[in-house]
């Protein structure tokens, strides 16, 4: 076998392209999967504050407001040096950003109205001079229009060590003053009351949004960029009430978008980094919104279920205690013809809510098609009866509304009137003994005793 022959023995087999992109051989990859990586965890950290603060368009009025800058820089400069535009975009993202500040601040333009004007006009301002440059016969300024959409395959090596060594910088500083943001962006008041300077962290917060879009737009663009602040932390808020594992979701979040971005350009070559970025990460929005276990559209539907069949089957049984009361035997059997004359409901969900509380002891079936209490339901058909009749009292007598216009406020409050609530009633009202239509309001129940 010749030398080559040799070689090409020794090769390792060729990897399909899905597959071959994990191996990381590729120099390119390296670089472009390194800087979008960096680049949605670092958004994804800063957009949380921009969120919480309910300061989300700011980034897209920033982005927008960096296209200016970048083109300066290159007319003064005549370079594409990844520093100068860094620059370039955040000397304008500031300009922006002051300029929305002074024009919320000293005229009677609210904030959204000057987020919009400032974004038109330095949107538009950064096209013209886009267009100029175009026109003006520079060689250097080919690729300069990818500002607009992004172009993370014309990366560099020091473009990426610029995004890095600036991201890496800012999480710092997110680290160093966690305790000072996460004061300001939920209770500015009390931070001022403390002494803390809120001013300062403020303009601390605004300097890390400008520089998340500034290092941001080579890869995703003025257009997206402000998307990659705000979804990853949308989509963090579904999972968590805690800000810290907020952050730590939100980079992880973005983080991934830019991986998956990264990986399908690279499966399709003539698929765009930045939107497929934008696209992984709401997805993963999407995701959160659906599937989130305490927030999520799921768990809500889940929720509204429970709270639903709950209801129902309270009400069979506030209804059965009724009447049993009414014939003074709470062992008086009814039929489902009777109950549905007093509850609004068809005669399946009632079957269905029977057949329920008949296995958790709750009611039982003397004679086929007959149902009553069993003691344990007596129990819970007198509590919701006393929470029901308490609750008229109340409306009566501390809201002075007609006896007759408090029952069906009652019929929905009861379910939810919790034991301390319940207290706080007996206390206010000195323990009544009769509802305003005269019905005996039951006991409370003996300490520690379930229902």
């Amino acid at each position: 076998m010749n030398t080559a022959g040799a070689i090409l023995a020794s090769a390792p087999a060729a990897l399909p392209p899905w597959l071959d992109f994990f191996t990381f051989r590729d120099t390119n990859i390296r670089l472009i999967f390194a800087g979008c990586v960096l680049l949605g965890l670092t958004s994804g950290v800063i957009g949380c504050f921009a969120l919480l603060r309910k300061r989300a368009l700011l980034g897209d009025a920033l982005a927008h407001s960096a296209l200016p800058g970048v083109c300066v820089a290159f007319i003064l400069t005549g370079t594409k040096n990844p520093v100068v535009i860094l620059a370039g975009a955040t000397i304008s993202c500031w300009i922006g950003a002051i300029t929305i500040d002074l024009i919320s601040r000293y005229t009677r333009v609210k904030s959204e109205s000057a987020l919009g004007m400032v974004l038109s006009v330095f949107f538009g301002l950064g096209i013209l001079l886009l267009t100029y440059i175009q026109k003006s016969g520079n060689a250097a300024q080919a690729g300069l229009d990818k500002f607009l959409f992004g172009q993370a395959s014309s990366m560099l090596d020091r473009d990426v060590w610029t995004l890095a060594i600036a991201g890496l910088l800012m999480l710092a500083a997110v680290a160093l003053a966690y305790k000072e943001f996460k004061l300001v962006s939920f209770d500015p008041g009390f931070a001022f009351s403390i002494g803390l300077s809120t001013r300062v962290i403020e303009t601390a917060l605004a300097t890390l949004t400008v520089l998340a879009v500034a290092i941001g737009l080579q890869a995703v663009g003025v257009v997206l960029m402000a998307a990659m602040l705000v979804t990853p932390a949308a989509s963090a808020r579904y999972w968590t009430d805690n800000l810290g594992k907020m952050i730590i979701l939100s980079g992880a979040f973005g983080a991934i978008a830019g991986a998956i971005g990264t990986y399908i350009s690279y499966l399709g070559p003539r698929m765009p980094t930045g939107p497929w970025m934008v696209v992984a990460a709401t997805v993963v929005f999407t995701v959160s919104l659906l599937f989130a276990p305490r927030r999520g559209m799921l768990a809500h539907m889940l929720q509204l279920r429970r709270i639903r069949r709950k209801t129902t089957e309270e009400n069979i049984i506030r209804t059965l205690y009724v009447l049993g009361e009414r014939h003074n035997d709470m062992t008086k059997t009814s039929s489902i013809a009777t109950l549905l004359e007093f509850r609004s409901m068809n005669t399946m969900t009632a079957e269905r809510t029977l057949d329920r509380l008949i296995a958790r002891g709750l009611v039982q079936e003397p004679a086929e098609g007959m149902f009553a209490l069993t003691p344990e339901g007596v129990a819970r058909g007198a509590r919701l009866t006393r929470l029901h009749r308490l609750w008229e009292v109340y409306l009566t007598r501390k809201l002075e509304l007609a006896p007759d216009h408090v029952h069906d406020d009652a019929e929905e409050i009861e379910h939810i009137i919790t034991p301390e609530l319940e207290a706080r009633l007996v206390a206010s009202l000195n323990d009544p003994g009769e509802d305003p239509h005269a019905q005996r309001i039951p006991p409370a129940l003996e300490p520690g005793r379930a229902i």
